[in-house]
C-alpha cells in the first residue's frame, strides 16, 4: 500500500518514483504510469532496475545520492524500458527522502516532453494564423463562385440551340460546385459545435462501419478498447469527422489493403491546451501502411498539404481544428510499416 505521506506527489506533472537502495519500488505517481505505459499495480511489481534495463548510470545515481544523503542530477540519461521500442531521454534527479538513507525520490523529466510543450505552443500559434488566413481566403473565393455558376447557367440557356457546347457549360457548373464544397469545408471549423454526453466507442464503431462498408475487401480494423472509460462531453459529429479523416488517410495510403487499430486508454494528470486534467482520453489510430513521406511530416497539419495527387490536404487540418476546439491535442509518429496518430481529449471541457 502506498504511504499517505506520498499523496501530494499524485498531482505532479513530473513522473516520480519512491525507491529503496535495492530498487524496490514503494510508490509511483500517475505521470510515471503515463510515461512508462504501465498501470501502477503492474509497475510496482518490478524493481527500478527491471523497469530501466542495463543502466549502470541509474544505479550509480541512486547509490551516490543515498550514500552521501544528497541530491544527484543527470541532465541527459538514456533509459530503456521493457515495453518501449525507443529509449527514453530523461533529465534524472535522485533525492533522499528520509534521514537514514533508506528511500529516495527519483524524478524522471522527459526531455521530449519539454520539446512537445514548445511544439504545442508553436502549433497553436500556427493554427490561429492558418485559421484566419483560410477564413479570409474562403470568403474571398465564395463570393465570385455564385456569380460564375449563375453566368454558366445563363450561358447554357442562351446556347440551347448549340447542344455541342453544353458540355463546356456543365464543366463550369460542376467545377464551381466542387469549389463551393471545398470552401464550405474550409469554413466548417468556424461553425459552433454542439456538445452532449457521448461514448467514444460509439464514435469509433460508426467510423469502423463506414470504412468497412467502403473497403469490404483487404481491410482489417481491429478494436483495442478500454471499455471502462467514462462518458465524455463533446460534439459527436465532429469527433466522428476527426477519426474518419485520419482513418481514411490511413486506408488510402495503404491502398485499401492493410490493418488499422483503434485503441482507447485513459491518461491521468495531463496538461492539454494549458489546462490540467485529472483524466483524459488517449485515442490512438495505428496503421501498418508505408508511413508519412519525410518531406511533408513537419507540415502535415497545414492546409492543402497532401502526399496524394488526388488529395485535398484538408482532412488533417480539419481534424486538428476540431480537436483543438475540444481543448485537446493531436500528434503522430510515423515510420515505414507503422503510423500512429494520438488524439488526447479531456473527458469534460467547459470552454
Amino acid at each position: 500500500m502506498n504511504s499517505p505521506s506520498f499523496a501530494g506527489l499524485e498531482l505532479l506533472d513530473t513522473p516520480v518514483l519512491i525507491t529503496t537502495a535495492d530498487g524496490v519500488l514503494e510508490f509511483a505517481n500517475p505521470a510515471c504510469e503515463n510515461l512508462l505505459a504501465i498501470g501502477r499495480r503492474e509497475l510496482l511489481r518490478h524493481t527500478l532496475f527491471e523497469l530501466f534495463q542495463d543502466s549502470p548510470a541509474l544505479r550509480q545515481a541512486l547509490s551516490t545520492a543515498l550514500q552521501h544523503n544528497a541530491g544527484y542530477i543527470e541532465h541527459d540519461l538514456e533509459l530503456r524500458t521493457p515495453h518501449g521500442e525507443q529509449p527514453l531521454h530523461i533529465a534524472l534527479s535522485v533525492t533522499p527522502v528520509d534521514a537514514d538513507g533508506r528511500l529516495a525520490l527519483v524524478e524522471l523529466r522527459p526531455l521530449d516532453q519539454q520539446l512537445k510543450i514548445a511544439n504545442e505552443e508553436r502549433l497553436l500559434l500556427q493554427q490561429q494564423a492558418n485559421r484566419e488566413l483560410i477564413r479570409n481566403l474562403a470568403h474571398e473565393i465564395k463570393n465570385p463562385l455564385g456569380g460564375i455558376r449563375g453566368a454558366a447557367q445563363l450561358l447554357e440557356h442562351e446556347l440551347s440551340d448549340r447542344p455541342e457546347l453544353k458540355e463546356y457549360t456543365e464543366v463550369i457548373q460542376e467545377e464551381a460546385l466542387r469549389l463551393q464544397s471545398l470552401v464550405d469545408r474550409l469554413l466548417a471549423p468556424h461553425r459552433r459545435h454542439v456538445r452532449s454526453e457521448i461514448n467514444i466507442h460509439e464514435v469509433l464503431e460508426r467510423v469502423r462501419s463506414i470504412a468497412l462498408a467502403e473497403y469490404p475487401q483487404g481491410l482489417s480494423i481491429r478494436r483495442d478498447y478500454d471499455t471502462s472509460l467514462p462518458q465524455m462531453v463533446a460534439d459527436k459529429e465532429q469527433l466522428i469527422q476527426v477519426v474518419l479523416n485520419i482513418v481514411k488517410n490511413a486506408i488510402q495510403a495503404m491502398k485499401g489493403n492493410g490493418e488499422v487499430i483503434l485503441r482507447t486508454r485513459v491518461a491521468r494528470q495531463v496538461t492539454l491546451a494549458r489546462k490540467r486534467h485529472g483524466l483524459a482520453l488517449k485515442l490512438q489510430i495505428v496503421d501498418n501502411g508505408p508511413g508519412i513521406p519525410e518531406e511533408i511530416r513537419d507540415h502535415i497539419f497545414y492546409p492543402l498539404v497532401t502526399g496524394r495527387a488526388e488529395g485535398t490536404g484538408l482532412g488533417l487540418t480539419l481534424a486538428q481544428a476540431y480537436v483543438h476546439q475540444h481543448g485537446g491535442s493531436i500528434e503522430f509518429e510515423s515510420r515505414p510499416g507503422q503510423t500512429c496518430f494520438t488524439v488526447m481529449l479531456p473527458f469534460s471541457n467547459t470552454d
